[in-house]
């Protein structure tokens, strides 16, 4: 096989595992819809917060609702970002942030409608309808995979994924912790805004890597 093959297909991985991370996630939304009742992890796990709940939860988990839904993280937190990527001179990296968030957010809202998944009963807060897959941990996805591959390439920044992860699962916990998801809608947000950023990527990956880098500061 020759370099140039090797590098057609090596490239080709990313998008792969972009595809097939938005089909599992399809996939987990019609075994959801297929079913009467809620799968057993996700009774399992929702008793268990339940269990958990009280007052000291209560402020983090309902901080984590208002910065990942509604116009602060359809409008506000996205464009704050891209602002924040064009006075670093990556105006590319901004579009493609804001392409994946505005593809990531139209498909969570079609596959809502699609699957029509009823929310757990007791929720403390109010929710509009469609429970898969989750807006919230979707959209975390979308920012974390896309920040990180736009600008964690680079050696020495994987603090930039690993506060990614962190902000996924804790957005994760706090919509099973409010009762406004079931642990499979959060599985399918996550996967689903992790794919639709991954796929946006691949195509301006070469030009990204072009865009200037920040200077390190050596001691």
């Amino acid at each position: 096989m020759s370099l140039e093959n090797r590098r057609t297909i090596t490239g080709r991985w990313p998008l792969i595992s972009g595809g097939v991370a938005v089909g599992i996630a399809g996939l987990l939304g019609v075994l959801v819809a297929l079913r009467e009742s809620p799968i057993e992890v996700d009774e399992e796990w929702m008793s268990e917060l339940l269990e958990e709940r009280g007052p000291w939860w209560d402020v983090p988990a309902l901080f984590m609702d208002w910065l990942g839904g509604g116009l602060v993280a359809v409008v506000v937190v996205p464009l704050v970002i891209a602002g924040a990527l064009v006075l670093v001179r990556r105006p590319l990296g901004a579009a493609v942030f804001l392409l994946a968030s505005v593809l990531s957010a139209g498909l969570v809202q079609v596959l809502k409608a699609a699957f029509g998944r009823a929310r757990p009963e007791l929720m403390l807060v109010v929710s509009d309808e469609g429970s898969f897959p989750s807006g919230h941990v979707a959209n975390a996805a979308t920012i974390a995979i896309a920040l990180g591959l736009i600008l964690a390439l680079d050696r020495g920044r994987r603090w930039v994924w690993m506060l990614g992860a962190l902000y996924i699962v804790a957005m994760a916990l706090s919509r099973t912790y409010l009762g406004v998801h079931w642990l499979t809608d959060t599985i399918g947000g996550a996967l689903l805004g992790a794919g639709v950023a991954v796929i946006v990527w691949v195509p301006f990956a070469r030009a990204l890597a072009r865009e200037p880098r920040p200077r390190r500061v050596r001691s």
